[in-house]
């Protein structure tokens, strides 16, 4: 049967996954994040979020790894935040069900006011500020709010995402943080995305074709980085978060060919 799949296979890895991946890995090699947002988001559009997450969970999880381990705060980050670390891991748990249950059908469109969510916040640059002493019972509460819609979509930057950004942590600080939360956060959605027999051979081709495009884009993106102003690629990024994010959205209505 898998060799029966194999063209349809390299179509979809070579026209499909690639090209998602490689915008995705050139966007976290300029900004730092959005490999799992956006190559998720783009996959979405063909097939369900679930199955875009399972194709991109090594891939997230092998360039977040460096981003992790990359300074020399993560004894500090992890006894900060391990409240948003357990509670999305909760949460995520929690809400296995709606990757494959009766609501699936649901998780494109939401995924898309997720994404509108987070360009907007982006394209009118709200801040947020969590005060020190208040970081772990909110780190807790919005972690696990993460961890149940990154159940369904795949995703998840709404709302850890603007929850770091605020801690008032310094960038180098911030971007450790950043890997740290994301690798777990990931590591959490592969045990639901294995539970779900949604890890197999076909899977692996198609992350092996991830990671590499992954890659190679973070190594533009880093090139890139130095010449390009931040903030003019910050607006545009968070535009076309906004009109996928429009998209994804309609095809709560319809369904495109």
């Amino acid at each position: 049967m898998l060799i029966g799949q194999c063209p349809a296979m390299i179509h979809l890895a070579l026209f499909v996954v690639a090209p998602a991946v490689v915008l995705a890995g050139f966007v976290k090699g300029v900004v730092g994040l959005g490999l799992p947002t956006i190559s998720i988001a783009l996959m979405a559009t063909v097939m369900t979020p679930a199955h875009a997450a399972a194709i991109i969970v090594v891939p997230s999880l092998i360039t977040n790894i460096w981003q992790t381990f990359g300074g020399p705060y993560l004894r500090d980050l992890t006894l900060r935040l391990w409240p948003l670390l357990l509670g999305t891991c909760l949460g995520t748990w929690s809400a296995a069900g709606l990757m494959t249950g009766p609501y699936a059908r649901f998780n494109t469109p939401v995924l898309g006011v997720l994404l509108m969510i987070y360009a907007g916040l982006g394209l009118l640059r709200i801040r947020f500020h969590v005060a020190r002493h208040n970081e772990r019972w909110v780190g807790g509460v919005v972690g696990v709010l993460t961890g149940i819609g990154a159940a369904g979509t795949g995703v998840f930057a709404i709302p850890a995402v603007p929850f770091l950004q605020a801690t008032g942590m310094e960038k180098d600080e911030l971007v450790q943080a950043m890997g740290l939360f994301f690798t777990v956060s990931t590591l959490a959605l592969g045990y639901n995305l294995a539970a779900a027999d949604l890890l197999n051979v076909s899977v692996a081709m198609m992350s092996t074709v991830a990671l590499a495009a992954g890659l190679a884009g973070m190594a533009v993106g880093q090139v890139i980085r130095l010449r390009m102003p931040a903030d003019t690629f910050r607006r545009w990024f968070f535009i076309f978060l906004l009109a996928l994010g429009a998209y994804l959205i309609s095809t709560l209505w319809w369904k495109p060919t």
